[in-house]
């Protein structure tokens, strides 16, 4: 949903075991080889025209394993480990009347959680009992946007696309357990829907809910209901679709059967205008919640708290929610319990903990350097822009000047957020995760009517990771990813170049996707093409679609290229961007062979192997279903088999298994 979280992000892989091809550098870091390409890590027996991945990361790929606590592994999955190492050592040298120290010493006490076992749960199920009328789940349902909880209809903030200074609200559904609409709906993914069906009932069994069989399959049968009425994935990053500006009175007429006034009011979402994103389902949604007996929504409530609270509980309530997610990515086992108290802190106390790593981890040369390089880049954009043949003068001259208006973060933010309010007690996981959604909700409902503030960060600055602010025309990139193999002052221009250069490059041009081009320099939401150009970029980007349409990602399985599309311009038109970087970097001299390697070889070798890495075919399954990126091999073969300099530089012939004549290859910017 790009519009409702008005970001895109790059999407790195999900935490996985360390290269034993890499050298650990002094800092902590991953340095491949000596100057930013594993060389060992290469098949030189693969052609690179029919398997470009292979080629780049064959050797590696041969004796790496996906450890049995991980559905994929791979560079960004390496990084995220060793930074929650760092993050450990911070937090654990905390004092434990700390915030950091508190939260992280009520999650480890395991001794603790299991001595309480259900009985933190008690107070929210009896609330959920009391409950007697509808216009009472209303207000329950209002409440668990800042708690435990269930609600159909998701709230929150976004820039008003009209008029991006100022923060408006948005509505939209909600309530399904499953990834998709289409794990409820398609037979093949009966045996993940079996796996939820059960985990339903093991939790209403675990919190003394009678007849727990027939009310998980009453549950299941609710939230497949729901499925049926919700958009498809592609439709939900739609911002024609999903751009639709209501008053709370319309929203009521448009779709009857919930009390709105009485939902906002709880909610907190009072605003004269609101978003509704995905309408035509929120209105069939309230139609649905109107028929619905109350006893079957308390029921469905009473298994979401457990499901939401079911990490901060006993072993019997995260083993059996682990029952049921390894049937989604594939894992073979949990991962160890301080790397997920770990991730818990990143994602609660983000910029407490970030302060600390950014001062650890990154230095100002650092910053400098990566800011130097998204000047480069932007740089290179701009003159990409200006040289597409397909496009007119103005609606050349409107990009560049989106171009020059995109803000820029690097590292973390200018101000750090200010937790003192909130409460951590070393003893209270249970409380201590209540009072942090609290604190969280009020922070955004601070921002209700209010200018936007453009320099605030949705991401921690220990994240590896990226994005694009959509609706605040920015790109930000957190201290977590600017290290190596991504980001190394001290590897080969070439290198850093198709690594980083590639990510920032993709972030760049999600400004001018198949979504971003409808937003313009200032963030609203607004067609400023002609309409000839308009249909060029339907054309080239639909010839993109058919490419992507024909990769088979695991067995079965085909990539959904209206789901993927503004990824998979991200990805191509980055690297083609960071080449073009690359290319005025050298003023015009040739690049140095290093260990017989040109510099376009090294560009290209080093883009490829910041996505080598490996993923279960049920990750890959449930990617496909409900991800908007494409699985990691093709963000490597779809963007190269695209670009001339890539045939250029490995010599790449007719015949080539990935082959595309110049004629076919697909340019967009």
């Amino acid at each position: 949903m790009l519009l409702l979280a008005a970001a895109a992000p790059l999407a790195m892989a999900a935490p996985a075991a360390a290269a034993e091809t890499a050298a650990a550098a002094t800092d902590g870091s991953v340095r491949f080889g000596t100057w930013g390409v594993d060389l060992s890590s290469r098949d030189l027996k693969a052609n690179p025209g029919d398997d470009f991945e292979r080629y780049a990361s064959g050797a590696w790929m041969d004796v790496t394993e996906i450890p049995a606590d991980k559905s994929q592994n791979g560079v960004g999955s390496e990084l995220s480990d060793r930074n929650q190492e760092r993050l450990k050592e911070i937090v654990t040298g905390a004092p434990t009347d700390s915030q950091l120290g508190a939260l992280y010493a009520s999650y480890m006490n395991e001794a603790l959680l299991e001595q309480l076992g259900a009985a933190p749960l008690m107070a929210d199920l009896a609330r959920i009992d009391a409950i007697k009328t509808k216009a009472d789940f209303t207000k329950s349902m209002a409440s668990s946007l800042s708690d435990f909880g269930g609600t159909l209809f998701a709230a929150g903030l976004l820039p008003d696309p009209a008029n991006p200074t100022i923060n408006i609200a948005f509505i939209g559904t909600a309530g399904m357990g499953l990834p998709d609409r289409d794990y409820y709906l398609l037979d093949k993914y009966k045996p993940q829907r079996d796996a939820y069906r059960a985990y339903i009932q093991r939790t209403l069994e675990l919190t003394n809910t009678p007849n727990a069989s027939a009310t998980a399959d009453a549950i299941l049968a609710f939230e497949t209901e729901i499925a049926k009425l919700s958009w498809p994935q592609a439709d939900l990053r739609d911002l024609d679709k999903l751009n639709n500006p209501m008053t709370p009175a319309q929203l009521a007429a448009y779709a009857p059967g919930l009390d709105w006034d009485r939902y906002l009011t709880d909610t907190g979402v009072v605003s004269p205008k609101l978003i509704v994103g995905d309408n035509t389902a929120v209105k069939a949604l309230a139609a649905l919640y109107d028929k619905t007996p109350l006893d079957t929504l308390k029921l469905w409530q009473r298994f979401k708290v457990a499901d939401q609270a079911s990490d901060y509980l006993s072993k019997k309530f995260v083993d059996s929610r682990f029952e049921f997610t390894k049937s989604l990515t594939g894992a073979k086992e949990l991962r160890p319990r301080w790397r997920r108290g770990i991730g818990q802190i990143d994602g609660r106390l983000g910029e407490v903990l970030g302060e600390t790593y950014v001062r650890r981890y990154f230095s100002p040369e650092s910053k400098a350097m990566m800011e130097q390089l998204v000047i480069n880049l932007k740089k290179a954009a701009a003159l990409r822009i200006q040289a597409n043949s397909w496009m007119e003068a103005a609606t050349k001259q409107a990009a560049i000047a989106k171009l020059d208006k995109m803000d820029v973060m690097v590292g973390y933010p200018d101000k750090f957020r200010d937790y003192s309010k909130l409460v951590m007690k070393p003893d209270d996981l249970y409380g201590n995760v209540k009072r942090s959604a609290a604190f969280e909700w009020d922070y955004q409902l601070s921002d209700l009517g209010k200018p936007v503030d453009r320099k605030k960060w949705s991401m921690s600055p220990a994240t590896v990771n990226a994005y694009n602010g959509g609706l605040e025309n920015k790109i930000v990139f957190p201290a977590g990813i600017l290290q190596p193999p991504f980001f190394d002052p001290e590897a080969d221009a070439a290198v850093n170049y198709g690594a980083i250069g590639a990510i920032i490059g993709h972030e760049i041009m999600h400004g001018f996707d198949d979504q971003g081009r409808k937003i313009d320099a200032t963030g609203a939401i607004r067609d400023w093409w002609t309409p000839a150009d308009a249909a060029r970029f339907k054309k080239l980007t639909d010839e993109l679609g058919k490419q992507y349409a024909a990769y088979e990602a695991a067995p079965g399985v085909f990539i959904n290229p209206d789901l993927t599309m503004g990824e998979n311009i991200g990805d191509m038109s980055g690297l083609e961007v960071a080449y073009e970087a690359y290319k005025i970097s050298r003023g015009g001299k040739p690049a140095p062979v290093i260990d017989g390697l040109t510099g376009d070889q090294r560009f290209f070798l080093s883009f490829a192997q910041a996505w080598r890495g490996e993923q279960r075919d049920d990750a890959i399954k449930t990617q496909v279903a409900s991800d908007p990126h494409s699985p990691r091999r093709y963000r490597v073969i779809g963007p190269t088999r695209n670009l001339d300099a890539w045939y250029t530089a490995f010599n790449i012939q007719p015949g080539s298994k990935f082959y595309i004549p110049p004629e076919k290859r697909v340019r967009i910017w």
